[in-house]
């Protein structure tokens, strides 16, 4: 792709950007078109959890290419996209038959219809390489694409379908929006289903044929998929995911674009996967509360919270026997009530001192700050709360409710905290007779509030 004009003050990673030739602004403005148009629609497919229709419409486009070919006997790409969308069109009723008149279900039949007519395609396709045409030549590239091949004539057409899809989208995206997420509703309010469905059906198929010269029918799917799967890593708002997928797909397309121009032998279609894919790597990883690491931040944040909970509420169980909330008590004791290691305990004891809920005496025993009191209170409140009610509302055995309170004292919100004390008010103690700290007082402020 890389183009014979150089500039001599430039480098190559430089040169890109100054557009040396125009099949270099070609290729680039295809691929960014083919991004953004497959990961708009990509959107809607991957949220209905269709993933796999891309992947089997893309292959059942090969025959179509194939015919048109053989029909007209020319590679013109306005006739080489209606023998596609023929084809995929032809694979999505394929689809829909076979689920709805058979006991196959949907995943079976993507597979049936994507092996059938991509061994349909293969076999017209070594039919016409045999065949001895001059203008085969190059047919065999909607396999896996080739973006370098790329003309101001093709532009015009990807450019005028990837104009007319993101308009639709647009346009009927409350409809999108409904039926993608609950088309049981949708028909309840009056929405033609079966024509929406039916609409953006047509879409998809047509995002898949806008990319087949780029990228091919083995890949597409990808172009499908990931820029979506990457975008719902950032965002839980449809609007802000469609507009994110097509930012990755357009960027893959552009990185693609420039990875075969600084290297006369990189393609360019398997280097857009390249990028979507490093994209969907570092939305899996990074983003901040749906990747990788925040999700283990947060598991590690709480593991933490539930241990130093639990030390707090069994340190106030050995004050409220001996009758005195500043009663220390010893390492040994902690271990012998909670099911975990000395170094364990020992960090959760650092964290406790570090926060002024612990203090610990120059002997090596441990006693609960005024702080650390407050908030002891609070766990165990919370704790015989979910005993009690447990107990009294669901009538739960009053020696099967404590493996439950342990779980859900450290998720329980102040506002739970105060609907379970009005629920049980008057209920002072838990299942066990033990007295459940505050309970009179929140009832007292919560009354004042109200």
């Amino acid at each position: 792709m890389k183009s014979s004009t150089t500039f001599e003050n430039l480098p190559p990673w430089l040169e890109f950007f100054t557009f040396p030739s125009v099949n270099v602004l070609h290729v680039l403005l295809g691929c960014i078109i083919l991004g953004v148009s497959a990961g708009l629609l990509g959107s809607f497919a991957f949220l209905r959890k269709r993933s796999l229709l891309g992947d089997a419409l893309s292959h059942a486009a090969l025959p179509g290419v194939c015919m048109a070919f053989m029909l007209t006997g020319t590679k013109n790409p306005v006739v080489i996209l209606c023998g596609a969308v023929f084809s995929c069109w032809a694979g999505a009723l394929a689809i829909e038959w076979i689920v709805k008149y058979t006991r196959c279900k949907e995943d079976s039949a993507l597979g049936m219809v994507l092996s059938v007519f991509f061994g349909l395609g293969i076999l017209l396709l070594t039919h016409i390489q045999k065949s001895g045409q001059a203008a085969q030549s190059g047919l065999d590239k909607f396999l896996f694409g080739q973006a370098a091949s790329l003309v101001e004539r093709d532009l015009y057409i990807l450019g005028g379908l990837g104009l007319v899809l993101c308009l639709i989208v647009i346009l009927a995206f409350k409809e999108f929006k409904i039926v993608s997420f609950d088309p049981d509703f949708a028909q309840a309010v009056g929405l033609p289903v079966r024509l929406v469905e039916f609409s953006l059906a047509t879409l998809i198929v047509l995002a898949v044929c806008i990319g087949l010269q780029a990228v091919g029918v083995v890949l597409m799917a990808a172009m499908l998929v990931t820029p979506a799967a990457a975008a719902r890593f950032w965002t839980n708002n449809l609007s802000r995911m469609l507009w994110l997928a097509t930012l990755f797909g357009g960027l893959s397309g552009a990185i693609g674009a420039y990875v075969s121009y600084l290297s006369v032998k990189m393609p360019t279609g398997p280097w857009m996967v390249v990028a979507v894919t490093s994209i969907f790597i570092g939305s899996f990883l990074f983003a901040p509360q749906r990747g990788a690491l925040a999700r283990a931040r947060r598991h590690r944040l709480f593991r933490q919270k539930t241990a130093k909970e639990n030390i707090l509420r069994t340190t106030y169980k050995f004050a409220e026997q001996a009758g005195r909330w500043d009663t220390p008590v010893s390492l040994n004791e902690l271990l012998q009530h909670r099911e975990m290691s000395t170094a364990q305990l020992r960090r959760t004891i650092h964290r406790l001192t570090r926060a002024g809920f612990i203090e610990e005496t120059h002997v090596g025993l441990l006693h609960l700050t005024e702080a650390g009191k407050e908030e002891a209170e609070r766990v165990t409140r919370l704790h015989r709360l979910w005993e009690l009610y447990l107990m009294t509302k669901l009538e739960i055995a009053p020696d099967h409710v404590h493996d439950d309170a342990e779980e859900i004292e450290h998720i329980l919100t102040p506002d739970l905290e105060r609907r379970l004390l009005l629920e049980l008010e008057g209920e002072l103690t838990d299942p066990h007779g033990q007295k459940i700290p505050g309970s009179l007082a929140v009832v007292a402020e919560e009354k004042r509030r109200k």
